[in-house]
């Protein structure tokens, strides 16, 4: 069944390709997030176990709306592991870092988020795209916010 939603096939793509980085990058941070929850140690124990728990939690319903959002676009989301490691521009992790590394590298994990939530953005705001403007306005919201309680820890 064909699709009418006032957006062209060619803008549903475009919108779609940049909001699989964004679901890439989410689910990317999502993995390193709750792994940083399971072996944090130190000082910062509680606080980091607790702060990566919320936050964890918060990553894992954001995939799935921006997903849900691609699927509203008629555009099949990416789902494993495979796709998500060519999308993703967050490097893994696959040792485990003192408290300082795991939240800087979290720091890096938001910060990129908001870059392609911001181009993702740009993209629906040309299209006329309000929803998909929404979605990206919500995790450009969050991301900053969590970069930045992040970033404070170090300072």
């Amino acid at each position: 069944m064909a699709i009418e939603i006032g957006l062209s096939k060619k803008e549903r793509e475009t919108i779609a390709k940049s909001l699989s980085v964004l679901l890439a990058d989410t689910y990317s941070l999502y993995l390193k997030t709750h792994g940083f929850h399971w072996n944090v140690t130190g000082p910062m124990f509680n606080t980091l176990h607790l702060m990566f728990e919320t936050q964890y939690n918060e990553l894992w319903l954001a995939a799935d709306l921006i997903a849900e959002r691609m699927r509203a676009l008629d555009v099949y989301a990416p789902g494993s592991y495979s796709q998500f490691g060519k999308l993703s521009t967050i490097k893994e992790e696959t040792g485990v870092p003192d408290w300082k590394a795991m939240v800087q590298q979290l720091v890096d994990g938001h910060e990129s988020c908001v870059r392609i939530g911001r181009a993702t953005f740009k993209l629906a705001d040309k299209a006329d795209d309000q929803p998909t403007a929404d979605l990206a306005t919500q995790r450009l919201q969050y991301h900053e916010k969590t970069a930045w309680m992040l970033r404070s820890l170090l300072r």
